[in-house]
């Protein structure tokens, strides 16, 4: 077993990590998220602020068994999930997962797959950023609270099969709105009023009514352009 162990997501990635590490290390594959909310259920205590409820997702029992195993036997563990939120996630849930505490836990970012980017990230360990990770539990919060809240609403009385979302109810409302607005609009008629005038010079240009009396100039029908023809003749 070698004595470092380099988790990353992807299969693909984690072969080729391997190669670019050496004998010394280990790369292991989470093959994306580990751990989630439950499906069966709301999975977030509204009553307990918004604590939520983490469980192995079905599939994964097998996946996060080995990761826990090689951990185990590990000097080290490096946590290299995507440097993004979702990321971030993964590395904290199989971080809370592994045994060791955070002496052996390191979280390090691969930017590009490539072997000086891996060699530099394994360089610069440092500790899951929990600020990401809290900003990804409250992203995942509230999908599933708008979701699981207002999806059976939906079903009961619109449509069985609707869905709500974080993103798309406010997507759609801000469709409705504009809809309304198009559907309230009154076109009014709007005239305006232009000459060919010639300078001092004798250069012609071309002049239009901008203001009647310092007001913006409203014209609103033929009648009124021949009233102000007639004045400025």
């Amino acid at each position: 077993m070698a004595k470092n162990l380099v988790i990353v997501e992807s299969p693909a990635k984690a072969k080729t990590i391997n190669k670019y590490l050496g004998r010394d290390y280990s790369v292991l594959s989470s093959m994306g998220h580990v751990r989630d909310l439950p499906g069966s259920k709301l999975g977030i205590d509204l009553e307990k602020d918004f604590e939520p409820q983490y469980v192995t997702i079905p599939g994964k029992t097998k996946v996060l068994a080995k990761i826990k195993e090689d951990a185990a036997k590990a000097n080290r563990v490096y946590l290299a999930p995507d440097p993004d939120r979702e990321g971030e996630a993964i590395a904290w849930h199989i971080a809370s997962q592994i045994k060791g505490g955070k002496r052996k836990i390191s979280r390090v970012l691969f930017y590009e797959i490539t072997k000086e980017s891996v060699k530099q990230g394994i360089a610069h360990p440092r500790a899951i950023d929990q600020q990401k990770f809290d900003a990804q539990q409250a992203r995942r919060a509230l999908d599933r609270i708008v979701g699981y809240q207002v999806s059976p609403f939906l079903w009961k009385t619109v449509h069985r099969g609707l869905s709500a979302g974080r993103v798309q109810t406010v997507a759609l409302r801000l469709i409705c709105e504009r809809e309304r607005e198009i559907l309230a609009f009154q076109p009014q008629e709007y005239w305006t009023v232009g000459a060919r005038l010639q300078g001092r010079a004798g250069v012609p240009f071309d002049a239009q009514l901008a203001k009647i009396d310092g007001k913006k100039a409203a014209i609103g029908d033929r009648a009124a352009v021949d009233r102000i023809g007639a004045e400025l003749a």
